[in-house]
């Protein structure tokens, strides 16, 4: 009895579409270069948020050193890291 032998080739399966699921989160640190009203009006324009709340976490980042300004996903929060770095702010994005 002879066996056949059949070359079987696996090529993986690229899925460049795929997201994980995981929410980040977009620090902002302080510094003594911004005024509040700078940073203010950044996090107005990079979260679309209220005067009282972009007021509220830009207080919480003078009193704190830092904040948590934005949770999503990677994509977004790229972009809000982003906004707000146009005028120097420091942020951080983790998961």
């Amino acid at each position: 009895m002879s066996e056949k032998k059949t070359d079987v080739i696996y090529e993986p399966i690229e899925d460049t579409e795929t997201e994980i699921g995981l929410p980040f989160d977009v620090i902002l640190y302080n510094d003594d270069i911004h005024t509040f009203e700078e940073v203010i009006s950044q996090l107005i324009k990079a979260i679309r948020c209220s005067f009282e709340k972009a007021r509220d976490l830009t207080f919480e980042v003078h009193v704190k050193g830092k904040a948590l300004v934005y949770t999503g996903d990677l994509k977004e929060c790229l972009k809000v890291s982003s906004i707000l770095q146009e005028i120097a702010l420091h942020t951080q994005i983790v998961s």
